[in-house]
């Protein structure tokens, strides 16, 4: 069974860098997509970025050219390398994963998802 478990997240400054990870606890190396999202009370779930197995990417218009998915599948670890954040970036960061048989992105309905954890962004 797939368990996920985010890390990383904090408070900073806008204009600072952060590093969210995602470990797959199950060790079930069963998930061929993996995604991360993000939430703020009363607005509905975004995706920010995801990855395929093949190494193909997607990225939200927002984060593109500040933000970096990557997957280490020898650790289980996802990563979501975050540059030049700004306060609109503050919300719950979930990570989720899943297989699927066709290609990867943010509209997969993925079926495993972590607890998140909380970025703060202050101007």
């Amino acid at each position: 069974q797939v368990q996920l478990m985010e890390s990383g997240g904090g408070s900073v400054q806008a204009g600072g860098s952060l590093t969210l990870s995602c470990v797959d606890t199950g060790h079930t190396h069963s998930s061929n997509c993996m995604a991360w999202f993000r939430q703020t009370p009363g607005k509905e779930r975004e995706g920010v970025a995801a990855i395929g197995g093949g190494g193909n990417i997607d990225y939200a218009d927002s984060v593109k050219d500040r933000f970096t998915i990557s997957w280490d599948k020898p650790k289980n670890t996802l990563y979501l390398q975050m540059n030049s954040l700004e306060p609109d970036d503050t919300a719950m960061y979930y990570c989720a994963a899943d297989f699927v048989l066709g290609g990867c992105s943010m509209a997969v309905k993925f079926g495993d998802w972590g607890q998140g954890t909380q970025v703060s962004v202050s101007s």
